[in-house]
């Protein structure tokens, strides 16, 4: 069953959303290079976990921790693995991918990285949403 959704663009957004036309050309750029050249290695899931906070599971199976970088830029999370498999050995099969990867996850301003874990071949990384006193809702006297 297809679903035929309406085509818009940023400017059909432009009459809700004021002061967000910078937001919207990063993400019509951002989605420009993605369909160019999307990665599919390594696996990865997105988890919202409550309100306001998120988790993203990598399956990096092979790889030890001393293996995976993660780093945070600006808006910009990065995970690089480079495994140090002992490439010694003659493998009869290798059906196990240990080849180097990068991800990079463009994340809003109020969202840190609280930390990151590997549990049973799982890379989990946990990010909040960190929402100021004056970004909190609050409501206004009328005088």
């Amino acid at each position: 069953m297809t679903t035929l959704l309406p085509t818009f663009t940023a400017k059909d957004l432009d009459r809700f959303f004021v002061g967000y036309d910078e937001v919207f050309n990063k993400i019509t750029e951002f989605h420009d290079n993605m369909s160019k050249n999307i990665p599919n290695y390594p696996p990865y899931n997105i988890k919202k976990t409550d309100e306001n906070t998120y988790v993203i599971e990598m399956a990096v199976a092979g790889f030890g921790k001393s293996d995976v970088e993660i780093n945070v830029a600006g808006d910009k999370l990065t995970i690089k693995g480079n495994s140090s498999q002992d490439d010694k050995n003659e493998f009869l099969y290798q059906g196990l991918a240990f080849r180097p990867f990068t991800r990079i996850f463009h994340l809003n301003d109020s969202v840190e990285v609280q930390n990151a874990e590997m549990i049973n071949g799982m890379l989990k990384v946990a990010l909040e949403r960190i929402i100021p006193e004056a970004k909190k809702p609050k409501n206004i006297d009328i005088k």
